[in-house]
């Protein structure tokens, strides 16, 4: 696996008229990883000409407390099982479970030792979530790293569980970043799928795989299935909806395609499940539709209409401005 170097993008708003109207002031931050000068390679952010990408997500059956060197594990076989797999994600907060008083600073313990593994193993590592103890506040933060074992990015729950994740701050930033020769990731975490300003936002910052862990345990999971399969299509994204098992969750989690098709949905218990991202395909169905169809992120883009709910139009994008004129496919 090639290696790849930490570079974060400067903090801009995204949509300054928009965020007014929101709870906060939402802002977007890109990180992107640059080439490496040793190796000579190149960054591929957008060409047509990537392929596939192995990412394996973990539906882990645990129960609240330390589960890190369990999680550990299940990586090592991973990595030694399927050796084509470039990235692994797990469920949301399945290191310690959902009590705060396990609540860490980043850098801290915890993160350093899914840094480690992320370096022992040369993968990328989204290791579902942890509870951050930032200042006075406590946040649900997922860090991504690179198989250099570097914190490329931290993304902080926008939309906490509210009234029943009590005490969790809410963040304030949206985060995309870039694995060379691939293409472009977006980090969302369980309940901000119910908003669907959270993933068109990403969308609109040129994401192309959603991941998103989950920690569902509650009886309305086979309607997160339908909000993942429509996500997945009105954005035309993969989204890798990542649940856990056992006594923290009820799994089904959900691979979908930019079609809304669903690739794999698991089962209840503990699943591994390793599949090839085809960003090529991917590319194929902004440009043209899926099998032909309907284009809706060139329709949001092209439509000046004020929406009543923000008291604005769309913000400009330049992911959605390079995916060219929204006309009827032709013959190849």
């Amino acid at each position: 696996m090639e290696p790849a170097r930490r570079h974060t993008a400067a903090l801009a708003p995204l949509a300054p008229p928009v965020s007014r109207n929101w709870p906060h002031t939402a802002r977007a931050a890109a990180a992107t990883v640059a080439p490496s000068q040793e190796s000579g390679e190149r960054v591929l952010e957008h060409s047509a000409n990537a392929g596939g990408f192995g990412i394996a997500g973990l539906q882990l059956a645990y129960g609240p407390g330390d589960n890190l060197e369990r999680i550990g594990a299940e990586v090592a076989a991973v990595a030694k099982r399927f050796p084509w797999v470039r990235m692994v994600m797990t469920g949301e907060l399945c290191g310690f479970g959902a009590s705060p008083e396990f609540a860490q600073c980043m850098p801290g313990e915890a993160e350093g030792f899914f840094r480690d593994l992320a370096r022992r193993h040369d993968l990328w590592l989204v290791p579902g979530s942890l509870y951050e103890r930032r200042d006075d506040a406590v946040f649900n933060t997922t860090p991504v790293i690179d198989p250099r074992g570097e914190v490329v990015a931290r993304y902080r729950k926008v939309f906490p569980f509210a009234p029943y994740e009590r005490g969790i701050a809410c963040g304030d930033e949206f985060v995309v970043f870039d694995v060379p020769g691939a293409g472009r990731f977006g980090i969302s975490i369980c309940y901000d799928m119910w908003f669907p300003e959270t993933t068109r936002s990403l969308a609109s910052m040129g994401a192309e795989v959603i991941l998103h862990p989950t920690m569902t345990n509650t009886i309305d999971r086979d309607v997160e299935v339908a909000i993942a399969r429509a996500s997945a299509a009105t954005n035309q994204c993969y989204f890798i909806d990542v649940n856990v098992a056992g006594d923290l969750g009820v799994g089904g989690s959900v691979i979908c395609g930019p079609g809304g098709e669903v690739i794999h949905q698991a089962g209840s218990g503990r699943e591994i499940i390793a599949v090839e991202i085809d960003f090529a395909y991917l590319r194929r169905c902004r440009e043209r539709g899926w099998q032909g169809l309907g284009q809706p992120l060139k329709s949001f883009r092209d439509n000046p209409v004020v929406y009543p709910a923000y008291g604005a139009g769309r913000a400009d994008s330049d992911a959605l401005a390079r995916l060219g004129p929204l006309e009827r496919p032709q013959r190849d």
